[in-house]
């Protein structure tokens, strides 16, 4: 997962497209942002509100940012009821495939 493929996760997650912004900056939206600090680069992730940045974290792979976010944003989804566990009764054990 990068930047690129990132807002089709979380879309496919029902997260709106509307509460992130990838690459820039904005109010009422949680933020994924490159950042230069001291000549390093690093990633950063936050929700931003009144031009404040909130429940920030700063990581140096942009893979793990995204999966940070992509975690956080799923996890709220879940806790709101949108997405939750798959009816295991149909699922294979162990994910194997059924047999046919």
């Amino acid at each position: 997962m990068n930047t690129e493929s990132v807002l089709g996760w979380l879309e496919a997650m029902g997260v709106p497209n509307a509460m992130v912004s990838v690459g820039a900056e904005a109010d009422d939206r949680w933020c994924l942002v490159r950042e230069e600090v001291d000549g390093a680069t690093g990633w950063e992730v936050f929700w931003r509100e009144h031009g404040n940045r909130y429940d920030w974290a700063r990581f140096n792979s942009e893979q793990v940012a995204c999966f940070y976010l992509f975690g956080r944003l799923t996890w709220t989804q879940a806790l709101r009821g949108v997405i939750g566990p798959v009816d295991t009764t149909s699922t294979p054990a162990k994910g194997t495939p059924a047999q046919g």
